[in-house]
């Protein structure tokens, strides 16, 4: 290998790299990208925030005001920008709602440093003095929580957590999808009998979307919804049970190949009664144990429909695997996987089974009893209505928010104030910390409290508001010692000057502070980086990689 000292760094890596050094190269250049990720995502805070129209590489066009749809959407290439993705991601999984204040305040923080670094501040001591304020704000956060979620089996309890969460996505449809929402956690959870503190998983609320009619339509339905009809004339089965086939209800090959030699009709003819005669004992012996309706995850042969048609049973084909395990889940059955009669314990349960015309397409609801408590289904459909594809898309995201924030406040209740009050009360408390803070560090303190800010000013620029007097208004009420003042976004309707002096917006505890520490990590991750280098992008050189562009 022949190396070229005199080349320096370019000497050593493969023509077509890219190497920035330097603050002015680097820091500044990061801070840039992040800030103009977050200047994309930030009018779509709150529940007048603005939605996105996003073509992806598919053509496919996705309108929405979720921060973390628009950010997985957007093919992010500068590094910089994309630790804030990575956060957004992070913070879409765990908690589902709060990623666009995570990526607010990150692109907010960095925009604070570049004042900083003007006034001739280093890095290092802007990241000291932004981990002491985060430290802080962590440490500040629980006294701030004025309500707690003690039984999330509460229906009201859990109607406010929820709610507020579907009206930053929703606005003015929250009073429908709330509910809808609650009733399907609720579902999953099992009756106020058991022992513990209940729990919801994600999966276990599943969404049905069919296009037409309105919102205000959709339902919630304990148990599964498959998007198809019945195979059979059979269409309805009450109290009926289930087997489930993960493989087709056909005549199974032979593993050999072999050659069946036919000299005469009657030999075609008994070879055919034969194979008709064992698909019948098989369907027979599964119709014998009391089954009503069959499922099958494959085909369905023409002679196995014809007997099933003679013993009377329901059949469903269900192509889906995943579709089949939720199937499985709903009625308590196992998958078999040999085509025979199911023995008890195999066999599944529905209080329903019917098929349903919704909006022009057939459907089969398997549906239990709501009375039945712990009975077995620990699965929860909410069949969604609207008038476009895109609507359809953006309210599933919506309401799997709402499902996630349900999930947080199993794990733990605690609520703080909404509206901004929370951030507004944390920059006035940091702000006084800062006069306490010797140092340079005070300087990048007094920052961290300022870019909280962006959020009150924030949503009321998106309400229509003037920030700044809106921003004066609220700082003056905390200053005074009221911490539940926040803003009001229907302040223009009403004539009041935008502030709410004790709203009642709630936010998650959990969900603001994994937020507030995604953000920081990932704004002090893009400080300390000092060199950025590139390596020469794939596809012969037709790929441009600007690092100017997000």
């Amino acid at each position: 290998m022949n190396l070229n000292a005199a080349a320096g760094l370019s000497g050593m890596l493969k023509s077509g790299h890219k190497h920035l050094s330097g603050p002015d190269a680097t820091v500044v250049r990061n801070v840039e990208a992040a800030r103009d990720l977050s200047r994309i995502v930030s009018t779509s805070l709150g529940p007048n925030g603005m939605n996105k129209l996003v073509v992806n590489h598919l053509e496919r066009i996705i309108v929405t005001s979720d921060c973390a749809a628009i950010v997985r959407e957007l093919e992010i290439e500068h590094p910089a920008a994309k630790m804030l993705s990575m956060a957004s991601d992070a913070q879409d999984k765990e908690c589902g709602d709060g990623t666009n204040l995570t990526v607010s305040f990150a692109g907010e923080l960095l925009g604070q440093t570049e004042d900083l670094l003007r006034m001739g501040l280093h890095p290092s001591e802007i990241v000291e003095g932004y981990k002491k304020a985060g430290e802080r704000l962590l440490e500040l956060l629980p006294a701030l929580a004025v309500e707690t979620v003690d039984d999330p089996r509460d229906r009201d309890s859990l109607l406010s957590v929820v709610s507020p969460v579907l009206s930053a996505k929703q606005y003015g449809s929250e009073d429908v999808l709330a509910p809808l929402v609650v009733d399907a956690c609720l579902g999953t959870m099992g009756s106020s009998s058991s022992s513990g503190r209940p729990s919801v998983n994600p999966d276990s609320v599943r969404v049905s979307k069919i296009l037409g009619s309105n919102v205000a339509e959709s339902r919630v339905i304990r148990g599964f919804v498959a998007l198809r009809g019945s195979e059979s004339t059979v269409t309805s089965a009450a109290d009926a049970k289930i087997t489930i086939f993960g493989c087709g209800i056909e005549a199974s090959g032979t593993e050999a190949k072999g050659t069946v030699l036919m000299k005469n009709a009657d030999d075609l003819k008994g070879y055919n009664k034969s194979e008709e005669k064992r698909m019948e004992e098989t369907i027979k012996a599964i119709a014998d144990t009391g089954c009503k309706v069959v499922l099958s995850g494959g085909t369905v042969s023409e002679m196995a429909l014809h007997f099933i048609e003679r013993y009377g049973l329901m059949c469903l084909r269900c192509p889906s695997k995943f579709d089949l395990r939720r199937l499985c889940t709903a009625s308590g059955a196992t998958a078999l996987v040999r085509l025979g009669p199911a023995t008890p314990d195999e066999m599944g349960h529905c209080d329903s089974v019917r098929v349903e015309e919704v909006g022009g397409r057939k459907v089969t609801i398997f549906s239990q009893d709501e009375a039945g408590g712990d009975g077995g289904c620990r699965l929860s459909t909410i069949l969604l209505r609207a008038s476009t594809s895109s609507t359809l898309a953006d309210l599933e995201r919506a309401i799997d928010d709402g499902v996630h924030a349900a999930k947080m406040a199993c794990r733990d209740g605690r609520l703080v104030p909404g509206a901004g009050a929370t951030e507004m009360e944390l920059s006035v408390q940091i702000k006084n910390y800062a006069d306490t803070c010797p140092g340079l560090d005070q300087y990048a303190v007094r920052a961290f409290a300022r870019a909280l800010e962006v959020v009150p000013r924030t949503l009321a620029e998106n309400a229509g508001l003037d920030g700044s007097a809106v921003l004066a208004a609220l700082g003056a009420a905390h200053a005074n010692g009221n911490a539940m003042a926040g803003v009001d976004i229907e302040a223009a309707e009403t004539g009041r000057n935008g502030v709410d002096e004790a709203t009642a917006v709630r936010d998650l505890l959990n969900t603001k502070s994994n937020a507030f520490r995604l953000a920081i990590d990932a704004a002090l991750t893009v400080l300390r980086v000092d060199q950025i280098i590139m390596s020469k992008p794939a596809g012969g050189g037709q790929k441009d990689a600007r690092m100017g562009q997000v």
